[in-house]
C-alpha cells in the first residue's frame, strides 16, 4: 500500500497542544511529538526532494529537523503579547538556495482545519519588492500570461499584504495596478485534513508546485536568482 505522510495523529497532537500549550505538557508528550509530527514531517522533506528538484534544481529540501527545511516548533517570545511557548502548526519551507527572506520558496502548513501549500515570496525587503514590480511593468504580458493561465487560476490563488493605494512611480492606470500594490507575491493553495492524510498527498503537494514553476521562475528571474 501506498505510504500515507501524515495521519489523523499528526493533527490530534496539535488539538491537544492548543489546549495544553505549556512547557511541562509539552515536555511529557514530547516523544509523541517526535513520532507523530517531527518524524513525519522529515520523511516527507526527504520523499519531497526529488520532485522538487525535477522542478528547479534551485531549492532545497533539508532533512534536518533544526536548521532545515522543518520550521521549529518552538515559538519566538521575546516581542510577543503572546507568551504560549509552542506553535500549533507543523510547516515546511523548501528554500531557494539563495536562502534569503526574499528569495521565493515552496511551503506547507498543516494544522486542525488548515493545510495550504504555498509558494512564492513573504514579507520581502523593500528593494526585492521593487524588483518584482518593475518586473511586472517590464513585461506585462508575461505578468498576465502567468497569473492567468487556467492551470494556475483553477489550482492557486495569488494572495498577501497589498498597499491601500498605487506606490510612488508606479502609473495609476497600469493594467496590473493591483499587483503593482502587493508587498507580498505569494499564491497558494488549500487542502483538507483528509486529503493531507491520503496516501497521493506528496504527489498533490507536488503538483501544486509544479503548476506554480511558471510563477516562481517569474519572481526569481526578477531578483536575478537562478531558476
Amino acid at each position: 500500500m501506498p505510504k500515507a505522510w501524515f495521519t489523523p495523529a499528526f493533527f490530534d497532537f496539535f488539538r491537544e497542544l492548543r489546549r495544553h500549550n505549556t512547557r511541562p505538557w509539552f515536555e511529557k508528550n514530547k516523544p509523541r511529538y517526535e513520532r507523530e509530527v517531527r518524524d513525519r514531517l522529515v520523511d516527507f522533506v526527504l520523499a519531497a526532494g526529488p520532485g522538487i528538484r525535477t522542478i528547479s534544481p534551485h531549492f532545497v529540501a533539508d532533512p534536518r529537523p533544526v536548521g532545515g527545511s522543518v520550521f521549529r516548533i518552538y515559538r519566538d517570545i521575546r516581542f510577543s503579547k503572546d507568551k504560549t511557548p509552542y506553535k500549533t502548526a507543523g510547516a515546511l519551507h523548501f528554500q531557494h538556495e539563495h536562502r534569503t527572506g526574499s528569495a521565493p520558496g515552496f511551503y506547507l502548513h498543516l494544522e486542525p482545519g488548515g493545510v495550504y501549500s504555498g509558494v512564492g515570496i513573504w514579507h520581502p525587503e523593500t528593494a526585492a519588492v521593487g524588483k518584482v514590480r518593475d518586473a511586472i511593468v517590464a513585461d506585462p504580458d508575461r505578468w498576465k500570461r502567468i497569473t492567468t493561465a487556467k492551470a494556475f487560476t483553477s489550482t492557486l490563488t495569488v494572495e498577501g499584504r497589498s498597499l491601500k493605494t498605487v506606490p510612488r512611480g508606479y502609473l495609476k492606470d497600469h493594467p496590473h495596478v493591483d499587483d503593482l500594490k502587493r508587498t507580498d507575491f505569494t499564491a497558494g493553495h488549500a487542502f483538507t485534513e483528509k486529503e493531507a492524510c491520503a496516501s497521493d498527498f506528496l504527489d498533490r503537494f507536488i503538483g501544486t508546485c509544479r503548476v506554480a514553476a511558471p510563477f516562481t521562475k517569474f519572481l526569481t528571474d526578477a531578483l536575478g536568482l537562478k531558476f
